[in-house]
């Protein structure tokens, strides 16, 4: 605590008094307040998305694969400046006319899985492929994630995007 030390000054009769603190309890008195807060505190929580992945085959070469034409897919290609394209066409029909773009107001990416699953011919093996830049963002794969949850599509994929459709990407964004 605090201690009152009195000194007498020789050959006067000022007596002059020094106060001590001892702070050793404050120091006790604030770690206990540090540990309230820290025990009392809402942490925040992470934001997790739930990525449907598939459970763990006991036979890992499947031997039933599914081929998937043009038309029972949709591939997004995730580019730079919050751009998004998508096409239906293979590394042969390609082209500036087919990499059509769209953008991430509304819900554009999910009427569009929409129609092109409607016009798929099987309707059980339409996949949604997405296929990210390396220009692309974190924020836009969200949400190209969150429109195929909103589609009500279960069967997606996520892969680099080939050499065929990087050239004609770059050909529509330089």
């Amino acid at each position: 605590m605090a201690e009152v030390i009195a000194q007498e000054k020789q050959g006067g009769k000022q007596k002059k008094k020094l106060i001590r603190v001892d702070m050793t309890p404050m120091v006790d008195l604030g770690f206990l307040l540090i540990t309230f807060f820290m025990f009392t505190t809402n942490f925040t929580k992470p934001n997790v998305m739930d990525l449907g992945l598939p459970a763990k085959s006991p036979n890992p070469h499947p031997i039933d694969i599914p081929y998937i034409d043009n038309l029972n897919q949709v591939t997004f290609v995730l580019g730079k400046d919050n751009r998004v394209f998508y096409h239906q066409s293979n590394a042969n029909e390609l082209n500036k006319s087919n990499l059509k773009e769209t953008d991430f107001s509304g819900v554009k990416i999910s009427k569009i899985i929409s129609e092109a699953y409607n016009n798929a011919p099987n309707k059980a093996n339409f996949t949604v492929i997405v296929k990210p830049t390396d220009d692309a963002n974190y924020k836009n794969f969200v949400d190209v994630l969150d429109n195929i949850a909103i589609s009500k599509k279960e069967r997606y994929g996520i892969t680099d995007i080939k050499p065929w459709e990087k050239k004609v990407y770059e050909e529509l964004t330089k």
